[in-house]
């Protein structure tokens, strides 16, 4: 949930109310001897700068090790002084974030929270009776008043963030996770370190930054480096999971919603998209996801052309794109990207050298994605090139084995395995009646030898779809063998089945079919044929798959064909 409108205008306020006015009573109640020092309080100022834009970004929280600096300023120059460094490290690092406009209040937000952190620890310290200036000593003394001057600013510093976690951020979380253990055993890496800036600097003056400033803000930055490796890592290993979670599945529906799940739980989504290549010079739209219900996403191009927008472009090229705010790729987009959508990655799906797809993420914020998120995802999407592709394997050959060549209905094969688990579904009463309507064509063997086998074919053809239409989802159409046809019809009663057993029968019998070309006289012909047809149901003519179709057979023989043909018949025991 978003910070409101109404909370970021008191956050602001509290800011002008509270910061000014605490700072300038601050330097009157505890005025600063910047005498002849002015020197050293700027190269104070520039170390705490350079510190600041030097953060480590964990869980979205951002980490700075300024607190070194601020104590070794705080005991040297006093609590006014701390409090500048700790206000300038605030912009400092909010700058190097580069939050967005709509997150501008973070700069009251975080000033006032420095504020209230440097003047309480300040405070405690004094009232302990500790001292800051020039002449002070490292005693045993104030190396315990320093340690609960850190103390205290550490635990403050917490309590503050996990309030504004849950009150201004509406965080359900626990605040407690990787960066706060990085922040708590920073900071007792980073209390002694300030403690030790100070002597030194006492001994050596402006070198003391140097002796110890510089040796940090290496580590510092090696510390960053590390712990972006760490997350390349971690980036990598979930890769791999991906990669294996849908090579394990064979159907292509569930592949693509693993794929846009794992990637939209993995990096900031608001917005997905998958491309597929239809020509080779079109791009369609299979699938888009936006995942913010208050964000509304103008019209999407169902197509696209090659070289079109910045889809096109990624397929063209085959190269991935990565834009950090619309000004990026405003002017290059045709339509095919949401108006809301800042941060844009494209990249194309490529397999044998040959571009199947392209892939789309858009967030909303800038500056979303990394350059190293970009080369995560090339990665997953060569996982998914090759998943798909095996499904789509999968499914043709399934397909192929599941379908009659000719009519494209259901073999015998599967017929008779959709009839067996229909049988246990009646069984366990999932089903509370069976009904089986069996199809022969009358005189088929006349029409191939008056027509030919090509023109019986075609027949066949005609009839399987006249089939699908009439019986549409109420039931399955399977080719039996030959001329002979069956439908199977889940919980329809034996009087239904022979209702629409004599529909079948009239739309056969009344409307010709049309042969291409005929044996004959090789143009358009129409012919005109019949069938005869059987029904049974169960559990009422039959107890098993095999014996309802044994009795439909019969009713289609004895009651049907031997009654004179072109007519219904329903099984009688």
């Amino acid at each position: 949930m978003g910070v409101s409108a109404q909370m970021k205008k008191a956050i602001f306020l509290t800011w002008i109310l509270v910061v000014p006015v605490g700072m300038w009573l601050t330097y009157k109640m505890y005025p600063p001897d910047f005498t002849g020092r002015w020197i050293d309080f700027l190269a104070f100022i520039l170390l705490t700068a350079v510190v600041a834009s030097i953060p480590i970004v964990i869980d979205d929280i951002s980490i700075f090790l300024i607190q070194w600096v601020s104590i070794a300023a705080f005991l040297k120059f006093g609590l006014f002084a701390e409090m500048i460094l700790g206000q300038l490290a605030v912009v400092v690092l909010l700058l190097k974030i580069r939050i967005r406009k709509g997150e501008l209040f973070r700069f009251p937000l975080n000033l006032n929270m420095f504020f209230i952190v440097s003047l309480v620890s300040g405070l405690v310290y004094y009232s302990l009776g500790g001292e800051t200036g020039h002449n002070l000593h490292p005693e045993t003394n104030l190396l315990w008043l320093v340690i609960v001057y850190g103390a205290v600013s550490y635990f403050l510093n917490q309590v503050i963030l996990s309030l504004n976690l849950h009150f201004i951020y509406h965080e359900k979380e626990s605040y407690f996770g990787k960066g706060f253990m990085v922040e708590t055993i920073t900071t007792l890496i980073t209390l002694p370190l300030g403690f030790v800036l100070y002597i030194v600097y006492n001994l050596f003056g402006l070198w003391s930054i140097l002796l110890i400033g510089l040796p940090f803000i290496s580590i510092a930055l090696m510390f960053k480096l590390y712990y972006a490796s760490q997350k390349i890592n971690e980036y990598l290993h979930h890769a791999a999971e991906i990669g294996q979670q849908m090579a394990e599945s064979l159907k292509v529906h569930d592949i693509i919603n693993l794929f846009i799940q794992k990637i939209s739980e993995m990096l900031p989504v608001d917005f997905a998209y998958i491309y597929e290549v239809m020509s080779e010079d079109e791009l369609e739209l299979v699938r888009f996801i936006h995942y913010d219900a208050d964000l509304k996403s103008n019209h999407t191009l169902q197509r696209i052309g090659k070289s079109e927008g910045i889809t096109g472009y990624a397929w063209s090229k085959q190269k991935a794109s990565l834009f950090s705010s619309q000004k990026e790729w405003k002017s290059y987009s045709k339509g095919e990207i949401p108006i809301q959508a800042e941060s844009i990655l494209t990249v194309p799906i490529v397999r044998d050298k040959k571009v199947i797809g392209v892939l789309v993420l858009a967030s909303k914020k800038k500056r979303a994605y990394e350059k190293s998120q970009l080369m995560i995802v090339e990665i997953l999407c060569s996982f998914f090139a090759v998943a798909i592709q095996n499904a789509k394997s999968y499914e043709q050959t399934r397909l192929d084995s599941e379908r009659c060549a000719l009519t494209g209905l259901y073999n015998y094969r599967f017929f008779e395995s959709l009839l067996h688990n229909e049988f246990d579904k009646l069984a366990s009463f999932k089903r509370r009646e069976i009904s089986l309507i069996i199809l022969d064509i009358d005189h088929f063997k006349s029409v191939n030898d008056t027509y030919g086998h090509q023109s019986g074919n075609e027949i066949l053809i005609e009839l399987a779809a006249r089939l699908r239409d009439e019986v549409g989802p109420y039931g399955t159409v399977a080719r039996y063998g030959g001329e002979e046809f069956v439908v199977l019809l889940p919980d329809c009663e034996k009087e239904e089945a022979y209702h629409l057993a004599e529909q079948i029968r009239q739309i056969i019998a009344n409307e010709p079919f049309t042969l291409e070309q005929s044996l004959i006289n090789g143009a358009k012909q129409q012919v005109h044929i019949t069938a005869s047809i059987g029904v049974a149901s169960a559990p009422e003519d039959a107890d098993d798959g095999l014996a309802l179709i044994r009795h439909a057979d019969r009713a289609l023989y004895v009651g049907a064909k031997q009654a004179g043909r072109n007519r219904v018949a329903e099984y009688v025991k």
